[in-house]
C-alpha cells in the first residue's frame, strides 16, 4: 500500500514549521541543492540572498499560511484584522498606517466591554472628580470646553498588547500584530490643570479612571475597565482629557464625547466614555490591575510557564516599535524592479527614535533610513528611504527602530510573559520581484 504522500512547504510551515523546518535545513542548517529548490517553490520564486538566510527561519510568505488574516468592515472604517467580535477589536494593517495623522477611519479598535448609547446631547456629558482632592469637581463637557485652556498634539496611542503575536508559545489575549498603535491629532484640557482645579492634596499618588461602557455580563453594577496612572504622569502637559480627534467630534466608537489620552503608555490607561476620574492614595484595585494584568517580568520567567505576577511590574512606557507602511506583506513587482521605496513610522514611548534600518538580505547588511522628527513630545516619527535588489526573486524586507537610549528592537520577542505585552521583535515583509 502506498505510503501517504509528504505535504508541499508552503502546507508544512503552515500546519507544523517545526517538520517544514527539519525537512528544509536538515540537519546542516544550510539551505542547498533539493532544499533550496524546495523552499523557492514554497515562496514562488528563486532566493538572492538564500545563503545569509537564518537556519529555521520561517519565510514570512509562509508565516500567515494561504489565507491570510481574516477581515472585517465596521461602519466608518476602512477594513481591518477581526481579532474578535465579543468584545469589538480590530487592527490597522500596517499599510493603514501610511497617513502622518492617523484618520479616525484607521484607528484600531479595542473594547473591553460594550459602548455605551451615545448622549442625546454630548455637551451635557458630566465627569466627576473626587478623591484626594480639596474641592470635588463634576464638570460638563461644554465647561471643559470653556473653563480650561484648549491644546493641539499629535499623539500616539497603542494597545499595551501590541506585538502579541510574535511570542512563542502563544500568550493569552488578542494576537495583534503592530497595527495596535494609531497617532491621531487630539484635541481637549490639559488633565493637569482640571486635577489642580479640584485642588490636589499631598496624599495623591494615582489618578483611577471609570468609563460608561457595560461589562459584556450585562451586569450593570460591574465596572469593565479600571486602571490608574500614576500623578507624576498624570502631570505630564501631554497628558488630556480630550474633546476631539483631528478637528471633529471623538467617533462614538473611540470614547465619544469625552476619554483620557496617556500618551507613550499602555492604550488601557486612555479611558473612553469617561464618566469619572478618582484621585487616590495609593495603588489601584480596580479591573485590570495587579497580578499580570498590563505587568511584565522585572526578571525574565520560562516562556509557558505560570505565574502570579507577584514579582511583575507595571507597564509604563511602550516599546521601541516601527511599522512598514507602504509595503505590504506578499507584494509583487515586476520584473527587472531593482530599487523599491519604502517608508513608515516608529515610536518609542518616553523615549524618540534615533534610528531606523532596513534590510532585505535576511539581516547580513543594514540600511539606515531618514527619520523625522517627531511634530511634538509623544508624536510617532515617520522614516523613509530605499532598498537596492540584485535581481529578481524573493526577497523579505526587514525593519528595525532603534530608540534615544539606544535600545533596537530585538530578533525575536523577549521578555515572554503569560499576558504578552512587549513583544517588539524585527518586523518583516516578504515580496516577489518578477
Amino acid at each position: 500500500m502506498a505510503g501517504k504522500p509528504e505535504r508541499g512547504l508552503d502546507e508544512l510551515y503552515r500546519d507544523d514549521p517545526e517538520r517544514a523546518d527539519a525537512v528544509v535545513f536538515g540537519r546542516r542548517g544550510a539551505l542547498k541543492g533539493a532544499s533550496l529548490a524546495a523552499m523557492g517553490a514554497a515562496v514562488g520564486a528563486a532566493i538572492p540572498f538564500a545563503d545569509r538566510m537564518p537556519s529555521g527561519l520561517v519565510p514570512a510568505a509562509l508565516a500567515q499560511g494561504a489565507q491570510g488574516p481574516k477581515m472585517f468592515t465596521f461602519e466608518g472604517k476602512e477594513a481591518m484584522i477581526d481579532l474578535g467580535q465579543r468584545p469589538l477589536v480590530l487592527e490597522a494593517p500596517e499599510t493603514l498606517l501610511d497617513d502622518e495623522v492617523t484618520p479616525a477611519s484607521k484607528f484600531f479598535i479595542r473594547n473591553n466591554g460594550t459602548p455605551p448609547e451615545p448622549p442625546s446631547d454630548p455637551k451635557a456629558w458630566r465627569i466627576r472628580i473626587d478623591g484626594e482632592v480639596n474641592t470635588p469637581l463634576e464638570l460638563t463637557v461644554g465647561e471643559l470646553e470653556t473653563r480650561f485652556p484648549l491644546v493641539t498634539y499629535q499623539l500616539q496611542m497603542e494597545c499595551g498588547g501590541n506585538g502579541r503575536g510574535f511570542f512563542v508559545p502563544e500568550t493569552r489575549g488578542n494576537q495583534w500584530g503592530n497595527g495596535a498603535i494609531s497617532n491621531g491629532s487630539w484635541t481637549g484640557v490639559r488633565l493637569a490643570d482640571v486635577l489642580r482645579a479640584a485642588g490636589l492634596k499631598e496624599s495623591a499618588k494615582h489618578v483611577a479612571g471609570y468609563g460608561a461602557d457595560i461589562h459584556l455580563s450585562g451586569d450593570p453594577n460591574r465596572v469593565v475597565i479600571s486602571r490608574a496612572t500614576p500623578i507624576e504622569k498624570c502631570l505630564e502637559p501631554h497628558t488630556l482629557i480630550a474633546l476631539r480627534l483631528n478637528g471633529e467630534p471623538i467617533p462614538h466608537i473611540h470614547g465619544a464625547p469625552v476619554r483620557t489620552i496617556v500618551p507613550g503608555w499602555p492604550g488601557s490607561l486612555s479611558q473612553k466614555w469617561l464618566t469619572r476620574l478618582w484621585v487616590r492614595d495609593r495603588e489601584h484595585d480596580g479591573p485590570g490591575m495587579g497580578g499580570t494584568s498590563y505587568r511584565v517580568p522585572v526578571t525574565p520567567i520560562v516562556p509557558g510557564s505560570r505565574d502570579d505576577g507577584r514579582t511583575f511590574r507595571d507597564i509604563h512606557s511602550m516599546w521601541v516599535r516601527s511599522v512598514l507602511t507602504n509595503v505590504a506583506n506578499g507584494a509583487r513587482f515586476p520584473a527587472g524592479t531593482r530599487e523599491i521605496p519604502v517608508r513608515g513610522a516608529a515610536w518609542a514611548g518616553e523615549e524618540t527614535v534615533s534610528a531606523v534600518h532596513v534590510s532585505v538580505d535576511f539581516g547580513a547588511t543594514w540600511t539606515a533610513m531618514e527619520v523625522k522628527p517627531p511634530a511634538n513630545k509623544y508624536a510617532w516619527q515617520r522614516w523613509s528611504g530605499k532598498v537596492t535588489l540584485p535581481s529578481d526573486g524573493y526577497f523579505e524586507i526587514w525593519y528595525r527602530a532603534t530608540d534615544s537610549r539606544g535600545r533596537m528592537q530585538p530578533h525575536a520577542a523577549a521578555n515572554w510573559n503569560p499576558q504578552g505585552y512587549g513583544a517588539n521583535p524585527i518586523s518583516r515583509a516578504a515580496i516577489l520581484v518578477g
